[in-house]
């Protein structure tokens, strides 16, 4: 589980522990996963400044299938790297943003069962607006056409081998791990995620997410 972003387009907020519904963002996470009968262990990768934070955090919850809590490196890829590197005994690695706290079980063990067949799946929902493609200028240079193109959410769900070979394979700078084993010569299977499933990147997605949320356990 990943949530060691810098929030650079929210000013620095801190999202993860933002309150939703009643309790912390990455609680939201964390507490699906450790209903999740499919998962094993967790690791959560956080910033440095927030270790503490979310070890009391755990403590409090009483969390048993937290294995660690690690701090993450400068990018994206590193921090899933640490993860990985502290997973134990896993055929399969989960891995999820912490800024996505609208995540189910369904779609966890969907993710699970793809990846089982076929190595590396990661959810993701097929895009209903019109695309443009613009240059500098903000002028419309060319309409995408949309058949075929999906948005890519997490979790996205690996056999341990595929993304640790793959890590080690490319060390260039990628958006996500699919990119990674992508590379590295190994296909991804995608299997449909939710549009619920929003990841909190504005100030206006905390609020979506609270409704999310709300409205799906009955909290009003």
């Amino acid at each position: 589980m990943v949530a060691a972003g810098n929030s650079s387009r929210m000013g620095g907020y801190d999202k993860i522990f933002h309150p939703l519904a009643g309790k912390p963002a990455l609680a939201w996470v964390i507490d699906v996963f450790q209903t999740c009968p499919l998962v094993q262990s967790i690791v959560v990768v956080l910033s440095a400044e927030n270790l503490a934070r979310g070890e009391e955090l755990t403590a409090r919850k009483g969390w048993s299938k937290i294995h660690r809590m690690v701090p993450g490196g400068p990018r994206r890829q590193d921090s899933v790297w640490k993860g990985l590197q502290h997973l134990q005994n896993c055929d399969l690695a989960v891995i999820h943003d912490g800024a996505r706290p609208c995540i189910t079980v369904d779609l966890i063990e969907r993710g699970i069962a793809e990846a089982l067949t076929s190595g590396a799946a990661i959810a993701a929902v097929p895009l209903t607006d019109t695309i443009k493609r613009v240059n500098a200028e903000n002028e419309v240079e060319q309409t995408i056409e949309r058949q075929g193109i999906w948005s890519v959410q997490t979790p996205q769900v690996y056999k341990i081998d595929i993304i640790k070979n793959a890590y080690r394979k490319i060390k260039g700078d990628v958006t996500d791990e699919a990119s990674l084993v992508e590379l590295s010569g190994h296909k991804v299977k995608i299997f449909l995620g939710s549009n619920q499933n929003i990841k909190i990147t504005t100030r206006e997605d905390l609020a979506t997410a609270d409704a999310i949320l709300r409205q799906r356990y009955t909290l009003f």
